[in-house]
């Protein structure tokens, strides 16, 4: 397994509350560890214009299997604080980083 950072962009088009982002960061904390954090990696970053970027840590065999579990994770994440899809729309995933012994 390589350790993949995933960085998932979105738009949020409903107002985000200081509790809300409180709650999207804890639900989602335990998916930015090591890696990122020693790269200096915000989990959240929250833009003027709503358009945000999650930075998350996924283990996983390759790319593409490391890309669909970072955006399921985010849309649950998204969908328990309480903002649905049209809420806060994702836009495509990309690989920031990958931590591997190879």
């Amino acid at each position: 397994m390589t350790t993949f950072v995933i960085t998932v962009p979105g738009t949020f088009v409903t107002d985000v509350t200081d509790t809300s982002r409180a709650v999207l960061e804890r639900k989602l904390a335990t998916q930015h560890t090591d890696v990122s954090e020693s790269e200096g990696l915000d989990l959240l970053t929250l833009n003027d214009d709503a358009t945000f970027s999650i930075r998350l840590e996924v283990d996983a065999a390759d790319r593409y299997e490391a890309e669909l579990a970072a955006v399921r994770l985010v849309s649950d994440a998204l969908r328990e604080t309480g903002f649905s899809e049209k809420d806060a729309p994702l836009g495509p995933p990309a690989v920031t980083g990958i931590d591997s012994d190879l």
